[in-house]
């Protein structure tokens, strides 16, 4: 086994050097947008994880990795432009198209399965909203500023530039925080995702899509987060 990984590594370092280790830490509930600047080992004494597991699970991963893999790119070698491109064709877009999808799932079975789920499924509704609100405004934020700011810094690095993208960045990390926060609590609320003995097809295809809303994000996040700002800070 080559040991690549090492548990005084941060976890977002770990994500940015081998993309496909999100996937583990997915399985983990390791969260490693937001909280990509804790070491491994902090993160396995926080959450009671067997660190050697772990550690052997992303060095096994990635002994088998092929680097040739085109989905599989090392962002830390793309330029910000060509970063900011790939956030707003993939993450953006894949927000846009499916936050309304799931806002619909999730209504339709508020209203099916008051009766049996409606404590959770109340506290979930209000969540998504939240959430959805932050996301819609956030993305805006981004395309219409926090980029352009970041492409004409890069073609052209000022410090009155610089200073202008670390008060935005730094006003997006929180919303970032916030957004990842949200996330927590609905997983928390819904014991993982865990469609419930009464409910029917409809549930576990909305459960499916807030799965892949958060794991969407979290990697859109993480390319922020831990690879697109660290080129500016």
């Amino acid at each position: 086994m080559m040991k690549v990984f090492s548990k005084t590594q941060k976890i977002g370092e770990i994500a940015a050097v081998f993309p496909k280790a999100t996937d583990i830490f997915m399985e983990y509930a390791i969260d490693f947008c937001c909280g990509g600047d804790r070491t491994l080992e902090v993160v396995v004494k926080e959450q009671n994880i067997n660190e050697k597991e772990l550690l052997s699970r992303l060095n096994d991963a990635y002994t088998a990795f092929d680097k040739l893999a085109g989905e599989d790119k090392d962002w830390r070698a793309a330029t910000s432009a060509e970063l900011i491109d790939f956030i707003v064709n993939r993450h953006h877009s894949f927000m846009r198209e499916e936050l309304p999808v799931a806002e619909k799932l999730l209504n339709k079975i508020l209203r099916v399965h008051y009766v049996e789920n409606g404590q959770v499924l109340s506290k979930l509704h209000k969540l998504f909203s939240s959430l959805k609100s932050e996301i819609e405004e956030h993305l805006i934020k981004e395309e219409e500023l926090l980029f352009p700011l970041m492409k004409k810094y890069e073609n052209n690095p000022t410090a009155e530039v610089k200073e202008d993208i670390l008060k935005v960045m730094n006003e997006t990390e929180n919303e970032h925080d916030k957004a990842g926060d949200i996330l927590k609590e609905m997983r928390k609320i819904t014991n993982g995702y865990q469609v419930p003995e009464s409910g029917c097809s409809s549930f576990a295809r909305t459960y499916d899509k807030l799965k892949a809303i958060e794991s969407d994000l979290f990697q859109h996040i993480h390319l922020e987060n831990n690879i697109l700002f660290q080129k500016i800070k």
